[in-house]
C-alpha cells in the first residue's frame, strides 16, 4: 500500500463521479488516499482512506466496487446519493448478513440504476444493510415481484466479521 499519485487520484475521482454523482469523487479521494496495485499488471486494485479499504477498482469494467465502509462514507456526506435501493425492514437481517435482495422486497430504487451498477442497500429507516451489484434496472426493481434484484457482495454484519482486503 502506498500513497496515490495526483494522476491516480484524478482517475479515481473521475470514475467515482461517473458512477455516483458530482460530489462523490472529490471527497472520496483526496490527500489521504492510498492504493494497492496488482503485482502482475501494476494497475490500481484496492483503494484505502485512512488505512481503511473503501473500494476496489474492478479490472473488467474499470468501475469501483464499494466496501461497506465506502458506502458509509458516501452516505455520511451526501443526503441522497444515486444508486440507492431501499429494502423492507422484514428482510433487513437477511440482507445485513449478506443474502441477496429479491425484487419483491424492494420499497424503492433509484430509477437511474442500471444492471451491473453498484448498489447501496438501505432499510426503510435509512440504515445501511450492504453493497452489491444490481441485476435489474431501478425501474424493474420497483416493478417486478420475482427474482434477484441486487446480488449482494457484502452485508454490514458480514463485513465486520471478515476484515481485510478481498483475495485477488
Amino acid at each position: 500500500m502506498r500513497p496515490a499519485t495526483n494522476a491516480q487520484i484524478r482517475k479515481l475521482r473521475g470514475v467515482a463521479t461517473y458512477q455516483f454523482g458530482k460530489e462523490i469523487g472529490s471527497f472520496l479521494f483526496g490527500r489521504g488516499t492510498k492504493i494497492a496495485c496488482s503485482a502482475k499488471t501494476g494497475r490500481i486494485r484496492h483503494i484505502y482512506l485512512r488505512n481503511q479499504l473503501i473500494a476496489t477498482l474492478r479490472p473488467k469494467d474499470g468501475c469501483l466496487a464499494l466496501t461497506t465502509d465506502g458506502a458509509r462514507l458516501i452516505l455520511s456526506r451526501v443526503e441522497t446519493p444515486s444508486n440507492l435501493v431501499t429494502a423492507l425492514n422484514e428482510v433487513a437481517e437477511f440482507i445485513r448478513s449478506g443474502g441477496d435482495l429479491f425484487a419483491k422486497h424492494i420499497v424503492c430504487a433509484d430509477e437511474r440504476l442500471r444492471p451491473a451498477d453498484e448498489a447501496i442497500v438501505l432499510d426503510q429507516n435509512g440504515s445501511l444493510l450492504g453493497v452489491g451489484r444490481a441485476i435489474l434496472s431501478g425501474f424493474e426493481m420497483s416493478f417486478f415481484k420475482r427474482g434477484v434484484a441486487v446480488k449482494m457482495r457484502k452485508g454490514v454484519d458480514e463485513s465486520v466479521l471478515s476484515g481485510g482486503p478481498p483475495a485477488d
